[in-house]
């Protein structure tokens, strides 16, 4: 069951004592926000709002919906990061899973006992307190276990969809990553920026999975698409307009670079970057988003939809230049 430190909130409130709050979080958080909006409300008699966009994390604030309610803090929760705050409203709030991943891991490691010596444990936000637990019973059953050192916004172990330091920094002393949790989202990019064994456990169907070729098939889509952008003459170049994906800079530097070898580009800006939105846009041959770099491995669009390590890739294709591992990164923002 997933917990809200409801007690961090109160702490806030009481130690800040606004006129008004608001709750942000995954979409699957809703009841829970709902509740402790409510406890919000009992406790201090003052508004609690409760937004229900989209949030995909830390990037994915929604800081215009509380400035448009007129909150005086944003609760941001469960999307664990290594600050508490960001800027004077917006106070990251802690959302665990409290589910027991003992059953999956001994299952793991007794399967997998003589192909694996040394594994690295990685999670998400909701599991970061059953990393420990977890080390515990791999070393008991044998295993050498490395816990990657978090960097900027991720803890120890912790990876994001688009970013995975813990990872990265310890390839060379391991066979294999274990990621505690349901997500393939968070897997397959270890995975794909790895290329290593990775492998997924579920607490709640008791399984674990391999990840590397549901996340080769994402690679060979970001492959094509990339050899698909090479014909296109006009390239549209996305900003987005989330806080946290708002990357001016960088898209006007690819633009510079596109221009540089010929093509013609013209500058668009979204909230929501899906292929609807994209199918508006006429003219125009291929595009490159710089707001979420799994926007284009993850999701189908008609035309090329390209993310910053694969425009680097095209640019480099168009040059006559070697794309080969665009992915192995540590980062792909």
């Amino acid at each position: 069951m997933i917990r809200i430190d409801e007690r961090r909130i109160f702490e806030v409130i009481e130690e800040r004592k606004p006129h008004s709050v608001a709750l942000n979080g995954a979409e699957a958080l809703i009841p829970k926000l709902q509740d402790a909006a409510d406890h919000i409300s009992e406790r201090f008699g003052i508004e609690a709002y409760v937004i229900g966009d989209t949030c995909w994390g830390s990037c994915d604030l929604n800081t215009h919906a509380a400035d448009m309610l007129g909150a005086d803090i944003l609760f941001s929760v469960g999307h664990t990061v290594a600050m508490e705050t960001f800027g004077d409203k917006v106070v990251m709030i802690n959302a665990y899973d409290d589910v027991s991943f003992d059953k999956v891991a001994y299952k793991f490691a007794e399967d997998m006992k003589g192909k694996f010596s040394a594994i690295s444990l990685l999670t998400d936000s909701q599991h970061l307190e059953q990393v420990e637990g977890a080390k515990r019973i791999f070393e008991d059953m044998g295993y050498r276990v490395i816990i990657g050192k978090g960097k900027g916004q991720l803890k120890d172990a912790q990876v994001f969809g688009c970013e995975f330091y813990p990872a990265w920094n310890v390839q060379k002393q391991v066979d294999a990553y274990v990621f505690l949790g349901q997500s393939q989202f968070h897997a397959a990019s270890v995975a794909m920026s790895t290329e290593k064994p990775t492998f997924m456990l579920d607490p709640y169907f008791e399984e674990y999975t391999q990840v590397n070729e549901f996340a080769q098939g994402l690679q060979k889509r970001a492959i094509l698409a990339i050899y698909k952008a090479a014909d296109a003459n006009t390239i549209g170049l996305v900003i987005g307009l989330k806080e946290g994906q708002f990357a001016h800079v960088r898209a006007l530097e690819l633009k510079k670079e596109f221009e540089r070898l010929g093509k013609k580009v013209q500058l668009i800006a979204l909230t929501e970057i899906t292929d609807d939105r994209m199918q508006i846009f006429k003219n125009i041959d291929a595009f490159v988003q710089v707001a979420c770099p799994r926007i284009a491995t993850d999701n189908h669009f008609s035309k090329p939809m390209l993310s910053v390590p694969q425009a680097l890739a095209l640019i480099k294709l168009l040059k006559k230049e070697p794309v080969e591992d665009f992915l192995r990164m540590q980062h792909w923002l």
